[in-house]
């Protein structure tokens, strides 16, 4: 069973020690979606992925690519980093509303 997610979140960017990061936040819905997921695979295959993520097809405009989302604050919000090739390739910058559609893996 194949799910999918659509939000329109805003671009943000997280300065950590190694660089800089932009990234978007799903919640809610899409949220507990991707969690229901997650405790799905898990039930499947008895263990959690790396850091509890989801593998995901992403996609936004016309850039898609595999990756993966990371849970925060107890699987209440699922964090997607956007690379600097999809930033260019589709022209986002911080601040920009981003339509992000999720094929859950």
């Amino acid at each position: 069973m194949t799910e999918a997610v659509e939000a329109n979140l805003p671009l943000k960017r997280w300065r950590g020690e190694r660089g800089t990061y932009h990234l978007v936040t799903f919640t809610g819905e899409p949220a507990r979606i991707i969690g229901e997921h997650a405790l799905l695979q898990r039930l499947e295959f008895g263990k959690n992925r790396g850091f509890g993520s989801v593998k995901v097809m992403a996609r936004i405009g016309e850039t898609a690519w595999k990756t993966s989302v990371f849970p925060q604050n107890s699987r209440s919000e699922w964090i997607l980093l956007i690379s600097k090739k999809v930033m260019r390739a589709e022209e986002l910058s911080e601040g920009n509303p981003v339509l992000v559609a999720l094929k859950l893996l």
